[in-house]
């Protein structure tokens, strides 16, 4: 099934579906989104591990201290 097919698939079981449906989809689609922004996170902190992008604790401190100030 191509993504066209499953989207106009998808309207019809949110424009048929009860409160109940709609809330678990609305509920499963913000999970997915909300996991993909986690994982693109993780992904560009490795990258900056991998490049040595990273701080110290102390470092990390001082920062903290200079940014309450």
């Amino acid at each position: 099934m191509s993504t066209l097919e499953l989207k106009k698939e998808l309207y019809k079981y949110i424009d048929q579906g009860d409160k109940k449906l709609v809330r678990y989809i609305y509920e499963k689609i913000k999970a997915y989104q909300a996991q993909l922004e986690a994982d693109k996170m993780i992904a560009e902190g490795e990258e900056d591990i991998e490049a040595g992008r990273v701080y110290s604790i102390d470092e990390a401190k001082k920062m903290l201290k200079d940014w309450k100030e």
